[in-house]
């Protein structure tokens, strides 16, 4: 196990990388992701292999440690998986068996940045080289210089938002061209915990992808680091972050990690750039173009096509009027949806929407760059901000998000239906059989006659796990997805 060191040396991601843990991974069944990574890579590249792994992991490690106020002894703790760690290798052992995939992604994401500076030419002068936002980084790089002061405000002030009391949820995005995703999520970890914030942050060479609850001052306080960091302040406003009550009771914990893409489509951002993507409307121009759109006599017809990118679940509960809502459950099956699907794009404007704008921007250029369509537009914002400006327009129903809130109401309108007797119904809860995950929308009525899982085969089975709790688990597959084309067929004029 790695030598005893001091809470103050483990802050610094270089140590935090160089002292991490002694388990003997490489040849764990439990990562067999990792094992295969390793296996693929050439000979140059399985050198920085080990280096790539243990950063990944110490990150992964950084992003759960509970953040302690000064006035405390610090002892650390790590939070994961709603359980508490008091010992480093009790986490340790923990992320190493839990969380493998996770790691493998991160491990991945080094290793492709190590391959890439290793293609960089070196030969450059100074100024040949192209100044970036990094160059206006303090020379340390320390991750605490760049924490905003909260001496001013109260711990009480910091934590509120959380169980009842009212706090905000931000959601937001940020495409731009970051040179050391490493260094970013090292910071945002330490500045979540710094103010008392839960959620999920996805940090990639393209950009952050990031949605945190916390108390409303906390919230404010993590938007000004934003607005004033060298790395964003010329690609965020003000305007560019979403806002809802919440807080950090709506997250179960913070994840933070560096991936390939800030959003999964499953295609490298090398190949499909958000450097090319779609028109942007303003909610009030969006609202124009499908006032026009609806009142067409014949709107299959036309030459204009709404379409939502988002999953079959979301749009269930909610939707734009007269739109295309693909059954699809994954963005990543996006773009086998438009390759499957081409002809109904075919010579057509394509009004695209989202949550809040992220899976457009990659979606409308990939949707671009198959050349088939007359022009493409993507609501600026999304949803989010269209409802803010528009709540009782053109879209109905619920706003789904990805917390434990499953979704928003600005407006009356119940779109969807209980999935047992058809009345009318948009609340989800999960399936209540142990490992499936499905949303489940029954009734209040149908859940007291125990209506309470996805379908007859969840619900049989767990019927049976509960008569008896030492049978086998079963896989996520049932009926709700077994039914389901991965890559549905659309039947459009």
């Amino acid at each position: 196990m790695p030598s005893p060191t001091s809470a103050d040396e483990e802050d610094g991601l270089e140590t935090c990388v160089l002292k991490t843990f002694d388990l003997d991974l490489k040849e764990s069944n439990i990562v067999t992701p990792s094992n295969s990574l390793k296996a693929e890579l050439d000979g140059s590249t399985k050198k920085k292999y080990s280096f790539a792994k243990k950063k990944a992991f110490a990150l992964f490690v950084k992003t759960k440690q509970v953040p302690v106020p000064s006035y405390e002894v610090k002892e650390r703790r790590w939070r994961c998986c709603q359980q508490l760690f008091a010992e480093q290798t009790s986490i340790h052992r923990h992320v190493a068996t839990q969380h493998a995939e996770d790691v493998y992604q991160q491990t991945a994401s080094i290793l492709k940045q190590l391959t890439a500076a290793l293609r960089t030419p070196q030969s450059l002068t100074p100024t040949d080289r192209r100044s970036s936002p990094k160059d206006c980084l303090p020379p340390s790089q320390d991750v605490s210089a760049w924490l905003p002061d909260v001496s001013h405000v109260s711990p009480q002030e910091l934590r509120s938002g959380q169980g009842n009391e009212e706090g905000e949820v931000l959601l937001y995005y940020c495409y731009c061209d970051l040179e050391d995703p490493d260094w970013v999520c090292a910071w945002q970890a330490a500045l979540c915990r710094h103010l008392h914030l839960t959620g999920k942050i996805r940090i990639a060479t393209e950009g952050i992808n990031g949605t945190v609850g916390g108390s409303k001052v906390a919230t404010r306080l993590y938007m000004e680091v934003m607005l004033s960091c060298p790395l964003f302040k010329d690609y965020l406003s003000e305007d560019d972050f979403k806002s809802s009550k919440g807080g950090s009771h709506c997250f179960p914990e913070l994840r933070v990690g560096v991936f390939e893409e800030i959003v999964p489509m499953g295609i490298s951002p090398s190949e499909v750039s958000y450097k090319n993507p779609g028109i942007h409307l303003s909610p009030g121009e969006f609202h124009k173009e499908i006032e026009k759109l609806l009142s067409q006599a014949n709107q299959e017809q036309g030459d204009t096509l709404l379409l939502d990118c988002r999953n079959f679940y979301e749009s269930k509960i909610g939707r734009f009027q007269g739109c295309l809502a693909p059954d699809i459950r994954k963005f990543s099956y996006f773009p086998s949806y438009v390759d499957k699907n081409l002809d109904i794009f075919r010579q057509k404007r394509v009004l695209m929407y989202c949550t809040g704008g992220i899976r457009c921007e990659r979606g409308s250029a990939y949707l671009r760059a198959k050349g088939v369509c007359k022009e493409v537009f993507q609501l600026k914002g999304g949803i989010h901000k269209y409802l803010e400006e528009f709540p009782d327009g053109f879209f109905k129903g619920k706003l789904f998000v990805f917390d434990e809130r499953f979704a928003l109401a600005y407006n009356s309108a119940v779109v969807s239906e209980c999935s047992y007797c058809g009345a009318p119904w948009d609340q989800y809860k999960l399936c209540s059989t142990p490992q499936c995950r499905q949303l489940v929308l029954t009734c209040s009525a149908c859940q007291g006659q125990g209506f309470t899982a996805c379908c007859v085969m969840c619900q049989d089975k767990g019927g049976k796990q509960a008569s008896d709790p030492t049978q086998d688990s079963f896989k996520e597959e049932c009926e709700c997805t077994a039914r389901r084309p991965r890559i549905p067929q659309e039947q459009r004029a």
